[in-house]
């Protein structure tokens, strides 16, 4: 197993140790009942993934918003899996690991916090963290940088 550490949030929010891509309050991913600043907020995250996610290039913010507006939009229409991402830097490398909340075993953001040293195994497309009640979060790698 490889020694990494937590990255930057890919989602910033209030708590920035969150990582749950989803914005307004804690619970989860944005509904229609949302007000519109808890909406902004879910598309203001979004897109700072989605910049964390493509390799932190300058000079986006537009392109970067609109794909956060379009995904946050499709998501409230289908009502699809709530899904988060974690960063975890390892040697230099920034891995961006997606994973589905109601398959989390009982997950939750901010067991780790930025800088935390954390073991992770990599095993192709696949990361996995290991917790501090030594379970481990499996996720699917979405990101590589560095």
């Amino acid at each position: 197993m490889e020694q990494g550490e937590l990255g930057r949030d890919v989602s910033p929010g209030v708590d920035r140790r969150e990582d749950s891509m989803y914005a307004g309050s804690r619970r989860g991913r944005p509904t229609a009942t949302d007000s519109p600043a808890e909406l902004q907020r879910a598309i203001r995250r979004r897109a700072e993934e989605i910049y964390e996610r493509n390799g932190r290039i300058r000079g986006r913010d537009v392109e970067n918003w609109m794909r956060a507006e379009a995904e946050i939009r499709r998501e409230l229409e289908e009502g699809g899996p709530r899904r988060a991402s974690i960063v975890v830097k390892v040697d230099g490398v920034r891995y961006v690991g997606e994973y589905n909340m109601a398959e989390a075993d009982g997950y939750t953001p901010g067991e780790f916090a930025s800088g935390d040293p954390i073991p992770v195994r990599l095993e192709g497309d696949r990361m996995y963290v290991k917790r501090p009640n030594d379970k481990e979060l499996e996720t699917t790698i979405v990101g590589k940088t560095g």
